[in-house]
């Protein structure tokens, strides 16, 4: 049987990814430092993937175990040894910690088989199998990156499934949207995996999805929290914050559809569906998740500052944008770290100086001076 090994044995690797292999016919070694959930997938072997629907539906993954990075580094190493695919959904700030076992591992394969590896990061970031192919490569002799040519692909993608934060209660099953979309750039065949979408410019996909699905759902999120709404679903029963939602996404929009030509009809027909898959009652998707982590989704190429950057470029407006930066500058959730962090830096540095350390904006860029009016008229 074919082999994947996945980093990240969270909900969305179960729920998406590793799903996605199960179904295709591979076996699917889960990588987490999770003991439990790896304990579990060794003893059951199998999951429950629910969706979230009226019906609530479920499919069966099977095939499956796992592996703990921190006391099992040799077996890790082994199955990637033996592995068409190394996939992650584990987080863009973890890559940098997960590269070296991935070195080692590949480093050990290419001295035995020159069977094809095939390496893509599936995580809600701008060229993220770049980002990961350079934190191996830093842990690579020039002998070993020689070595890899035709032996081992690194291929960009665009990933969009809905998974909330959810009370698993001990279980492996996990709930999702039933939408899902696996964008993967590549100029050749590679072996099938069903629901994988082969493109030879992931450029248009992934900005589409980082600046729709990713911007929009922020935008509920930092929006629903200032309005003390609970849940996602909450937050788009209230219409003005729709109507903001709406006002961003054409902002967004309008840069999408100049920067790759996208028919302007189509492309509003998919933000409409956007805001539909959000509304889904059954995710029961926390604003205070989707807003987590608000100093990195505040980064330069993130998505609410770098559509801001590429819109003002292009002569678009922003303004929309900016009131979306400066709500999620007002996040102050006390159970989010970056949170916490992200208010102190605020009362200690002042607005204009957090934008140019965490967004990368100067402080008399136009950007900065509207985010700085939206903050105060949220403050007051």
């Amino acid at each position: 049987m074919k082999l994947a090994v996945h980093f990240g044995a969270g909900n969305i690797g179960r729920g998406f990814i590793g799903a996605l292999f199960s179904q295709s016919g591979y076996h699917v070694t889960f990588v987490d430092i999770a003991d439990q959930v790896i304990n579990q997938l060794n003893q059951e072997k199998q999951y429950q993937v629910k969706l979230a629907t009226d019906a609530k539906e479920s499919m069966k993954i099977s095939n499956v175990s796992g592996l703990n990075n921190a006391t099992q580094e040799q077996e890790v190493v082994e199955a990637i040894g033996k592995a068409t695919y190394l996939t992650t959904a584990i987080g863009p700030n973890i890559l940098p910690y997960i590269a070296p076992l991935m070195a080692k591992g590949i480093t050990e394969r290419v001295k035995k088989t020159d069977e094809k590896l095939y390496v893509i990061a599936c995580e809600n970031q701008i060229s993220a199998t770049d980002l990961l192919k350079g934190y191996i490569f830093e842990h690579l002799d020039e002998e070993t990156k020689a070595a890899l040519a035709g032996k081992v692909y690194f291929f960009n993608s665009a990933v969009d499934r809905i998974v909330p934060v959810q009370n698993n209660k001990g279980t492996l099953d996990v709930l999702v949207e039933t939408y899902y979309e696996w964008v993967v750039e590549a100029n050749e065949e590679i072996p099938h995996v069903e629901g994988m979408k082969i493109v030879p410019d992931l450029a248009p996909f992934i900005e589409r999805k980082l600046f729709t699905v990713n911007t929009g759902h922020a935008v509920i999120a930092y929006l629903g929290y200032l309005q003390n709404k609970e849940t996602i679903d909450q937050a788009l029963a209230d219409e003005e914050i729709v109507k903001q939602v709406r006002a961003t996404l054409g902002e967004t929009g309008a840069y999408l559809i100049k920067q790759y030509g996208l028919n302007a009809d189509e492309h509003q027909q998919y933000i409409e569906k956007i805001i539909t898959r959000f509304k889904n009652a059954h995710l029961h998707d926390a604003v205070t998740r989707v807003g987590r982590s608000p100093l990195r989704k505040l980064g330069p190429n993130d998505r609410l500052v770098r559509p801001s950057v590429e819109a003002a470029k292009a002569g678009l407006s922003y303004e929309n944008l900016a009131k979306a930066i400066a709500s999620a500058l007002c996040f102050d959730y006390q159970e989010d770290s970056e949170a916490v962090k992200l208010q102190a830096m605020i009362n200690e540095k002042g607005v204009e100086a957090v934008l140019q350390e965490v967004s990368g904006l100067e402080a008399n860029s136009e950007i900065t001076k509207e985010v700085i009016k939206q903050y105060e008229v949220i403050k007051k």
